[in-house]
């Protein structure tokens, strides 16, 4: 789930920055993304909540809360992950009186931990304008 939200809150963001002068409302970045507008009215109040975007209530619509060059995918994976869930959580209770059981939280924990600090420290160095450049001259190449 956490995955999926990071990936439609990245595409809204991503529409923000390649169509800063439209009036993106719920509907229209619905359609873009291909869900329901209250599914993205969810994400934007996240995003709204970290300073990411502004929103105008009504027809007024949303923008970015400040410059794509200075929001990094990091940031957006922090906004649609306030509780700070785990990527990759353990599985619960595992029995201690088994070999395995007794040492998987830690030592699998400690992998999967090291996975996502890798993970955060790969997003925290691509920003939301590198990517917007990157679909802008992918749509570009499409249509030439």
């Amino acid at each position: 789930m956490i995955a999926t939200r990071f990936s439609v809150a990245t595409h809204i963001m991503l529409l923000m920055t390649i169509e800063p002068a439209s009036r993106l409302t719920s509907p229209r970045i619905a359609g873009s993304v291909n869900t329901n507008p209250v599914v993205v009215r969810r994400i934007m109040r996240l995003l709204a909540q970290a300073g990411l975007v502004r929103v105008r209530r009504g027809q007024g619509g949303a923008a970015l809360g400040r410059p794509a060059e200075r929001i990094s995918l990091d940031d957006v994976w922090i906004a649609v992950n306030p509780v700070r869930l785990p990527l990759l959580p353990l599985h619960a209770n595992p029995d201690p009186e088994c070999p395995v059981g007794r040492h998987v939280p830690r030592v699998l924990g400690e992998r999967f931990e090291a996975a996502e600090i890798a993970m955060r420290a790969a997003l925290a160095a691509i920003t939301l304008d590198a990517v917007a450049v990157q679909i802008s001259k992918a749509a570009k190449a499409l249509a030439g």
